[in-house]
């Protein structure tokens, strides 16, 4: 293993807030927010500087362009590019000899034709992750040539079949791929693709020595996305995970958010009683912010469902996580009426698409920094709307 790197703590790093602060003071909110965003309030600072920082709501490509093409591959992400999308986001999973894949789940059954594939037949297994009991591949058993082998398709094929039109076109991508990617297109395009990146199941993936931090880290460095003005952006379920990234790369966190209910699987296995209902706190929300950028909460922390499936009033977590000077940027908006509030579905086919302008206005109004759609140009047209 190579030396421990340096931290930003033990480097002197000023704090997350002592950064936005800075910023603040030096730009103002009206600028640190940039013009045509129609929030009438500040809010916290963003990452980045100058032409580069994102505009606010920002849309982020949910594993791409995932409502038009299958999730997770180069096909995916170019067209999220294409449609205008702010960032694009990334999963992270390992293969059996440690290089990092892009795949929203190690259990690659239904986002590959693995299945297909006679000679990987006996890899078929059942394990439980987080607690959850799952048959099928992983990618932690395969090496990332035999992974090359295999080839993508589209994760839900009854609800969106015209994407099966693009199964076994792509393969699955390494993250270093994507990176070379996003810095080719950012040279061609004169500015930087801003990337959003999670680390999935970290806690089981280090219970196996394939931990996702320190790889992410050197891949980070290398590519001289290490520091706290990258325009990338780091996310996991797991704050743990999200500390210890903190630790080693300058590059901002979010710490993603499940349901209410929901516990992160680290809080799990160390015994913390906490759940996300703790978390969103303003308490938990000042701990998050010692060491994270933003949160990344479901559309129903931001917005409650009645008991009818139509959108309640907002809850005080915008608000809250402003005050702690944290980005919020929800997920996952989603063009299907099966997907979206009741009061904004439209006809009675679940797969047709519903009243998604009305959804994201309803979200921007709440005062949220970004979002992550599937259909980032309708999300986008959404956005344009709301700026002004």
């Amino acid at each position: 293993m190579a030396a421990r790197q340096e931290t930003g703590s033990e480097r002197g790093r000023p704090g997350r807030r002592a950064v936005l602060g800075a910023a603040m003071a030096g730009a103002g909110t009206a600028g640190l927010l940039g013009a045509g965003t129609a929030r009438a309030a500040g809010g916290p600072g963003r990452p980045g500087g100058g032409r580069d920082r994102l505009p606010v709501p920002a849309v982020v490509a949910h594993r791409g362009a995932s409502g038009y093409r299958p999730e997770h591959t180069l096909g995916s992400y170019q067209l999220g590019l294409d449609l205008g999308a702010d960032i694009i986001e990334q999963d992270l999973v390992p293969t059996r000899d440690g290089h990092l894949v892009c795949r929203h789940e190690n259990d690659i059954t239904g986002t590959t034709d693995v299945a297909d594939h006679p000679e990987f037949a006996d890899r078929r297994t059942t394990k439980s992750i987080d607690g959850v009991e799952l048959t099928g591949w992983f990618t932690e058993d395969f090496t990332l040539a035999e992974l090359r082998t295999l080839r993508a398709t589209e994760r839900i094929p009854g609800q969106r079949p015209h994407n099966t039109l693009y199964d076994g076109r792509w393969a699955v991508p390494t993250f270093e791929e994507v990176l070379e990617w996003a810095a080719e297109r950012g040279r061609e395009r004169g500015r930087p693709v801003w990337l959003y990146t999670e680390t999935k199941h970290p806690s089981y993936f280090r219970s196996l020595g394939l931990g996702l931090e320190e790889p992410l880290a050197r891949l980070l460095r290398r590519h001289r996305l290490h520091r706290a003005d990258a325009p990338l952006l780091l996310q996991s379920f797991e704050p743990g995970s999200v500390r210890r990234l903190a630790e080693l790369v300058d590059t901002p966190g979010v710490v993603l958010l499940g349901a209410a209910d929901d516990r992160p699987w680290d809080f799990v296995e160390s015994g913390d009683p906490r759940t996300v209902a703790d978390l969103i706190t303003p308490q938990g929300l000042a701990e998050i912010a010692g060491y994270a950028h933003g949160v990344g909460p479901t559309l129903d922390l931001v917005i409650p469902r009645a008991e009818d499936g139509s959108l309640a009033e907002p809850s005080s977590l915008v608000a809250d996580a402003h005050r702690a000077e944290l980005l919020v940027h929800p997920y996952t908006l989603r063009n299907e009426n099966a997907f979206l509030p009741t009061d904004f579905r439209r006809g009675t086919d679940p797969n047709g698409y519903g009243d998604v302008f009305g959804a994201a206005r309803a979200y921007f109004e709440a005062g949220v920094d970004g979002i992550f759609a599937d259909h980032p140009d309708t999300a986008l047209l959404a956005a344009e709307d709301f700026r002004g």
